[in-house]
């Protein structure tokens, strides 16, 4: 069996910490879990033993990695994913991404791939709410792509923003439009999906990201279109709460494991 252990104790790391008890992650055994909130890491620690799985709650990354894990799951944030990726490629453990809003960093992103040759190790990005990134990387190697994303939220998810206005209260309204690493500086943490379709597209200074408030508007939708000489690809994506994120890291350890890979 693979050893993982789990950074970021939050919603979205509780969901693959359920998905090992129930049997989803057979190939797998969860032997830590990490978070800046230790009453977190201590939490999910207690679920998995009451399940009858060793699992420890670590105080720092330096203890969670001295576990020897093959895989990292991230689900924390940008700063920690910035912290943590090179010390863990550097032991040749991989890492599975959810933070992806970090790679649109150029020299970080340069870093992080320049250490996980050197030490045999990969970083997964999962495909979040966003998805369909085969045909999105196949239309961009093709070549003559071009690519644009679109994100609507309603004004509920915007309302404690430095970007809320009244008026989104009562039409729709552009928020935001730039490109790719402009959105994630501006939303830290609500457009990580437009850096993954950044990256498996045309790169984070090339892709036109929109971002629009909806009225009632309840969720989250993600579109992205791709076009070359060929192909006109569109995936477009709604999701009612943010669950599809720590879903897609179950598929993505799933994909790692089974003997037929989509």
């Amino acid at each position: 069996m693979k050893k993982i252990v789990l950074a970021g104790c939050g919603k979205l790391g509780k969901i693959v910490v359920d998905a090992v008890i129930q049997g989803l992650l057979p190939d797998y055994e969860l032997v830590g879990v990490y978070s800046r909130t230790s009453e977190s890491a201590v939490r999910l620690a207690l679920k998995m033993q009451s399940n009858g799985s060793e699992c420890k709650a670590c105080g720092t990354l330096e203890e969670l990695l001295s576990l020897n894990p093959h895989y990292l799951v991230e689900a924390a944030t940008r700063a920690a994913m910035k912290e943590l990726a090179v010390p863990t490629l550097k032991i040749g453990t991989s890492i599975i991404t959810l933070s992806i809003g970090a790679l649109a960093d150029t020299s970080f992103y340069d870093e992080v791939k320049k250490t996980a040759l050197a030490h045999d190790a990969k970083v997964h990005i999962v495909s979040g709410a966003t998805g369909g990134f085969d045909v999105l990387r196949t239309a961009a190697l093709m070549g003559n792509a071009s690519a644009s994303f679109f994100n609507e939220k309603g004004v509920s998810a915007l309302r404690k923003s430095a970007h809320y206005t009244p008026e989104m209260e009562t039409r729709n309204t552009e928020v935001f439009s730039g490109t790719a690493r402009e959105a994630i500086e501006t939303f830290p943490t609500g457009l990580n999906v437009a850096v993954a379709a950044s990256l498996a597209t045309v790169g984070p200074e090339k892709l036109k990201v929109t971002m629009h408030s909806t009225p009632e508007f309840v969720g989250d939708r993600q579109r992205v279109e791709i076009k070359n000489n060929q192909v006109h690809a569109v995936v477009d994506v709604f999701s009612g709460t943010p669950e599809i994120a720590g879903w897609s890291v179950v598929s993505t350890l799933r994909n790692l494991a089974s003997p037929i890979v989509f």
